[in-house]
């Protein structure tokens, strides 16, 4: 008697589910409910440096429908060789307007400390590559809620930090007030691309702080190679004290230095911080020779 009962109670679970699929079917039809549809329109790099790299997938949504559809959740991952680097859940991301298009903005986050744990071969001037999957879930009327996947492949660089030298300072003017001079930067570049469009700087001669300077014009050091960049800087040695004596008598003295380097590479721009503490340099006079400043 039981089984018959049972029998009789999934039969009639069954009718209902037809009808009610037979009654969206009739509704979809009368109103004109579809199935939205997504495309990965671009991936891009928004910032890179040597800590992480910040990425916008842009996902295109197309409503075919009359009345406008609430975007529940966004799912994400990023795997790279079959292997999980980043996973989340974006809630409440928005609503796509009726019988239109919209480009749905999913930031995502790189950090390379975080995913050494996965990839334990990741080091500077590593190339990872890459693969987003978005999955969009949308609340549909009739259907309820519906998964649209998109999935788009690249590769992200891991850039090396560059090596930064302060090998002279060059006076062009000298006067206690106002001094204009020449810092001459060795740069080493041993990324797969070209450094850079600027660098700015902040320097400091034993413990004083001799100011900032920034190259206003581009230039350039070649992948895998070195050169000499040269950065105009403005300063009144009056306040500098002892330091002021050294500059006078063109010794070598102790320097630190921070700055960044703005580059352009086929990846996007990057921004790649530098420091340098104890090092060594000299002060030279207008009229002294240049010949070790050369590019390699």
């Amino acid at each position: 008697m039981a089984d018959r009962n049972e029998e009789k109670g999934e039969g009639f679970l069954e009718k209902v589910k037809d009808f009610l699929h037979e009654v969206g079917e009739k509704i979809e039809k009368a109103v004109g409910f579809g199935k939205p549809t997504a495309d990965v329109a671009a991936v891009h790099i928004d910032s890179i440096d040597v800590k992480q790299a910040e990425l916008t997938v842009d996902v295109l949504v197309s409503n075919p429908n009359p009345i406008p559809i609430p975007l529940v959740d966004i799912n994400y991952l990023i795997e790279s060789d079959g292997r999980k680097l980043i996973s989340g859940v974006i809630p409440d991301a928005g609503t796509i307007h009726a019988h239109g298009s919209e480009t749905v903005k999913v930031p995502l986050k790189l950090v390379y400390e975080d995913i050494r744990s996965t990839l334990h071969d990741i080091e500077p001037e590593s190339i990872i590559p890459y693969r987003v999957r978005v999955e969009l879930i949308v609340d549909i009327p009739v259907f309820g809620n519906i998964t649209l996947p998109v999935e788009k492949s690249g590769e992200i660089p891991v850039p090396y930090r560059p090596e930064v030298e302060l090998k002279k300072i060059k006076l062009e003017r000298f006067s206690f007030e106002e001094t204009t001079a020449t810092l001459h930067l060795q740069l080493d570049n041993k990324n797969d691309f070209d450094l850079l469009n600027s660098v700015e700087c902040e320097v400091w001669l034993g413990e004083v702080n001799i100011g900032s300077a920034r190259l206003l014009k581009s230039a350039v050091i070649g992948n895998k190679g070195s050169g000499v960049v040269e950065v105009p800087i403005t300063f009144r040695p009056i306040d500098f004290g002892s330091v002021l004596w050294d500059m006078i008598r063109g010794k070598v003295t102790g320097y630190s230095m921070k700055g960044n380097i703005d580059v352009d590479t086929p990846f996007g721009p990057m921004k790649m911080p530098f420091n340098k503490e104890g090092g060594r340099t000299k002060i030279k006079k207008e009229d002294d020779n240049d010949d070790d400043d050369q590019v390699r």
